[in-house]
Order: structure tokens, then C-alpha cells, then sequence
């Protein structure tokens, strides 16, 4: 067997100029925070962004997709926005956000901001005049807003729970002191719902789409966008707001995909669809594939992450399961299915594939936690971003997980920030572990991430043997096996599809795309591949047979 030549093309799959591009991007989610800092203060700010835009045009990504960096108490990690058109202090300016977005152009790389709409800081100045306005002003009908139930109203209108633990009511004391309404968050009580059945509230995120889309922002990540319309009344659900969001006896959960969303998604694309044609929206919307689809029909959004992928354990059933059933419920609505392993809110992949078992994604690992098993993690993890890669449609990748970064599994408490520690009551310890800074160099004051020895969360200590420094030239690293698949992604247009599966089994996944073939070894033992295959890449040492945990792309025609 031969080896292709993995020297990447330049960065993008696809021109700045192709209004298709999304249906077969690759793109980088980046979590400014923890990116790269430029000023030295220990945070990740734009400026840092920008300086290291090399790195993933190097990579060979599409596009790049920044999660808030708006003005923020950062009470959730600057999910919690108090002003959508802006830059907060600490991460720079709108100069700085201009800057970057016209260095990532010149690299043929878009920039998609995040946009969060389902609810705000309470730190923004409308929920601030709704504090001060009283019951039944307009200043409220941006919110949810409603009375407290008993003699006294000193019971939550209803009973939901928080994304976050406790409930999803938080009552408010009123001007003159005396306990008042009660106000509806999904997550954290500093972060209010916005009322989407009022007018004013879909003009006021109207006006924030086209102040990012006149400064030249490729489309928007949309954050929680199935909770937008709750049902009617909101009628209590005696079940948990957190969990698998299916219909139960036919009805969806009230806070979760009511029907009212699709209204929006089409105002929100007509609107995109004024501008060149080519930017686009990306749902956030933890939904099974065949309800996920809904929410890409052409007239709607472009994109939806494919979050039942990302949750599917290591299992060549389950996987091809997910696969099939994606597949088949884009393809009804003429959408690609949007791929994901890792983001900013679950264990990174590289260490759940470290258990055998279930994993709960967004829980976190603590130093007196059982450990993942960091070897077969990465093997794993290499094999399924493999796996992913090949797959037609378009694939998000988080940072650093071209570096093979594991969880950071034994952070101090007392660093922890993410609010669902707290009102948990330290039982929960939340999304830390995947958003630690990473590292730039092997070694020096945090790892080339800042001049600044300390950082806003601390990095392992052994952070330096996964920098970008120590990886890159390394033909047996992480970093260069992303390189190596992006470029033959790309070359052989793997994006456009069409998979045809080959004979298959509970232990091996095996499947055409185009000239590749690829084969994932599930199992334990290694599996033979045929003898006039010739390698293209593989995601571990490979010979004649494909070792357990172990992913390759190979072709039975001429090389190019």
C-alpha cells in the first residue's frame, strides 16, 4: 500500500465567492476566551484570534465560528449577553472584531458570530428597565413575566426546571421592597428569557442580524434556538427541562421546538437572503435527526449540528444508525447534515472515548473522578474524526481538538466558573474542562497562549506535549492527521458524497465516498484490508489490516 502526498492546499474547501459552500464547509469553532490572548492579561481576546488566523488557514478550515464575544458578567461564559452590538472590553473593540474578520477574508476564511437569543443578561439595560418599569408595563412583555401562584404568589408560575439545575423561575422584588413578580430563565436566573411572541422583540434581533451582516459576517451560529416560542399558557411538564427532547404522547416539552420558531427561522433567512446569497445560519438544537431537519427545510436555516452523532457512543451499530437516519432526513428536505464531535459545552471527545460506557457530556470530570483512559481516547477519537471526515455534508470542529486535547479532568474547585457547579450544589461540575486555554508552545508562560504565567482558567501541566509547536512537522501527531484528512477531504471532494455502504458488521463500519473507501475496526481484533487498496490516511499505524480503534481512507484507483 502507498501513502497520498498530505501536503495541504490553501485554506477552504471552497472560494469566498461559492454561494453553496456551507452544504460541504468544515468549520472551526473558536472559544475566544481560551483561543489565544494579545494582550497579555491572562484572557483570550480578537487581537489573539487574529494573530493566530495562520494556524487555521494552515489547517485547511472553511470558516471559522466565534462563540460571544459581546459585552458580558460572563456569569455563563459570555452566554450571558448584556449588549449584542458590541465588543466586551476584554476581548477588544469593534475595531478589533473588523480587523480579524478582514485578515480571516484574505486567508478565504468566513467568520460566523454567534447570536443568542433565547435569553439575555440580566445586566441588560432592557431586562434592567423591566426590573424598574413594574407589573404590566411593556418593559416586562419583553420577558416572562407573570405572577407567582398562591395566596401570596410565593410559588413559580409553573413547574419547569432550569437547564441548570433549581427551578426556572426566579421571583424579583419589586420598587418598593415587596416580593413581586416572577421572571422565566431556562438556565441560569442571570440570564432572563426573551417574550419571542412579542413584535418587539423579533424587530430588536432583526436590527442585531444586520448590524453583524453590514460589518461583513458570513451567518450565525444560533444558540438554543428550539427554545425560542414556548407553548401557550406554559403549561407545566412534570419532567426535567435537561434531557432528551422527544415528543411524549405525541407532545413536544412546552419550553422546547414549538412550532412558532419556524416563523422566525423564515423572516431571519429572507432576511440573510438580501444580502450576497451566501450567508448563512446554523441551528443549535438538541433534537433527534428526523424533528433537526424541520429546522433546515430551504426556507429556513442552512444548517443544524447533528448532536445525535455527537452523543451516539463508540459503537459501529449505533453509528451507522445515526448516519443512515441523518442522512435520509436532510436529504428529504435538500439540507446536508452537519457533523460534530466536540464543542464548547461537552467533554471533548478525546476523553470520553477514554470510558467504555455512557458518558454524561455535560457533567465534567473532577480529580477524584474515575479517569479517562487517555491512550484509548485518542486512538478512538483520531478514528472517529476520521470516520466524520469522510462523511458528505459539512463538519464543525472545536479547538484544540486538532491537538488531541484531552478533558481537563483535574481542575481545582475553586477555578471551577461554570454556573451549573453552584446550583448543583457542587454535585454537577460542569463545562470548564473543555474550555482551558490552549497551548501554542511547549513550554514558556502558559504555553504561548499569553505573556501572562497565569490564565483565567489554569492549563494542566502537561499541556506543552499537545502545543501546536510540539505537533506540528510530526507525522505521527494529531495536528497532522487533521491536515492530512482536510486536504484529501477537500481533494477528493468527500463533501459532496455521495456513501454507498460496503459490507458491514457490529465490530467494522465500512463505506464508499466517491474514489475513497473507508474502514472503522470497532472491535478488538484487527481486520485485513484488500490487497490492491492503496492508503491514503489512517488514524494509527496501519499495515495490511486495520488495528481495534483504528480509522483509514484508501482507494483501488490511480492516486492523485
Amino acid at each position: 500500500m502507498t501513502t497520498a502526498d498530505s501536503t495541504p492546499a490553501p485554506a477552504g474547501t471552497t472560494s469566498l465567492t461559492d454561494d453553496d459552500w456551507w452544504r460541504t464547509a468544515v468549520i472551526y469553532q473558536v472559544y475566544p476566551r481560551s483561543f489565544a490572548d494579545g494582550d497579555g492579561d491572562g484572557t483570550g481576546d480578537l487581537p489573539g484570534v487574529t494573530g493566530r488566523l495562520d494556524h487555521l488557514a494552515d489547517l485547511g478550515v472553511d470558516a471559522l465560528w466565534l462563540s460571544p464575544f459581546y459585552p458580558s458578567p460572563q456569569r455563563d461564559g459570555g452566554y450571558d449577553v448584556a449588549d449584542y452590538r458590541a465588543v466586551d472590553p476584554r476581548y477588544g473593540t469593534l475595531a478589533d472584531f473588523d480587523a480579524l474578520l478582514a485578515r480571516a477574508h484574505a486567508l478565504d476564511i468566513r467568520v460566523i458570530v454567534d447570536l443568542v437569543p433565547n435569553h439575555c443578561s440580566a445586566e441588560h439595560a432592557a431586562f434592567r428597565a423591566a426590573l424598574a418599569a413594574g407589573p404590566g408595563s411593556e418593559e416586562r412583555a419583553l420577558f416572562h413575566f407573570r405572577d407567582g401562584l398562591g395566596p401570596d404568589g410565593a410559588l413559580p408560575p409553573n413547574d419547569w426546571t432550569s437547564m441548570f439545575e433549581g427551578p426556572a423561575w426566579t421571583r424579583v422584588t419589586e420598587a418598593d421592597g415587596r416580593p413581586g413578580q416572577w421572571y422565566l430563565h431556562l438556565f441560569d436566573p442571570s440570564q432572563p428569557d426573551w417574550n419571542w411572541d412579542n413584535p418587539a422583540v423579533r424587530a430588536d434581533f432583526e436590527q442585531t442580524l444586520r448590524f453583524w451582516l453590514d460589518r461583513g459576517a458570513d451567518g450565525f451560529r444560533v444558540d438554543v434556538c428550539d427554545a425560542l416560542v414556548k407553548a401557550p399558557g406554559l403549561p407545566d411538564w412534570p419532567r426535567p427541562t435537561h434531557g432528551v427532547i422527544e415528543p411524549v404522547d405525541g407532545v413536544m416539552p412546552p419550553m422546547w421546538d414549538q412550532e412558532g420558531i419556524h416563523e422566525i427561522f423564515r423572516a431571519w433567512r429572507r432576511l440573510l437572503d438580501t444580502y450576497d446569497g451566501r450567508r448563512i445560519l446554523c441551528a443549535e438544537a438538541w433534537l433527534p435527526p428526523e424533528r433537526a431537519a424541520r429546522i433546515v427545510r430551504a426556507d429556513e436555516m442552512h444548517q443544524a449540528f447533528n448532536f445525535r452523532f455527537l452523543e451516539t457512543p463508540w459503537q459501529a451499530a449505533g453509528l451507522r444508525s445515526v448516519v443512515d437516519a441523518s442522512l435520509a432526513a436532510n436529504g428529504a428536505v435538500g439540507a446536508p447534515t452537519t457533523w460534530v464531535l466536540s464543542n464548547h459545552d461537552v467533554m471533548r471527545h478525546a476523553s470520553r472515548f477514554g470510558y467504555d460506557g455512557p458518558v454524561e457530556l455535560e457533567h465534567g470530570v473532577g480529580a477524584d473522578d474515575p479517569q479517562p483512559d487517555r491512550p484509548l481516547g485518542l486512538r478512538r477519537a483520531g478514528a472517529a474524526t476520521a470516520l466524520m471526515l469522510a462523511l458528505p455534508g459539512s463538519a464543525y470542529l472545536y479547538q484544540g481538538e486538532e491537538l488531541g486535547l484531552p478533558e481537563a479532568t483535574r481542575l481545582p474547585d475553586e477555578a471551577r466558573q461554570d454556573p451549573v457547579w453552584e446550583r448543583s450544589g457542587h454535585r454537577i461540575r460542569g463545562r470548564d474542562g473543555c474550555r482551558v486555554p490552549l497551548p501554542w508552545t511547549e513550554d514558556g508562560p502558559a504555553f504561548g497562549f499569553s505573556t501572562h504565567a497565569t490564565t483565567w482558567l489554569p492549563q494542566p501541566s502537561d499541556y506543552g506535549s499537545y502545543a501546536v509547536a510540539a505537533q506540528r512537522g510530526r507525522p505521527d501527531s494529531t495536528l497532522e492527521l487533521y491536515r492530512t484528512l482536510l486536504n484529501l477531504r477537500r481533494r477528493y471532494r468527500l463533501g459532496e458524497g455521495p456513501l454507498v455502504w460496503e459490507t458491514t458488521s457490529e465490530d467494522v463500519l465500512h463505506f464508499r465516498n466517491g474514489a475513497v473507501e473507508v474502514v472503522t475496526n470497532f472491535g478488538r481484533r484487527p481486520v485485513p484490508l484488500p490487497p490492491a487498496a492503496s492508503l491514503l490516511a489512517a488514524s494509527g499505524p496501519v499495515t495490511t489490516h486495520v488495528p481495534p480503534d483504528t480509522t483509514v481512507w484508501f482507494s483501488r484507483e490511480p492516486l492523485r
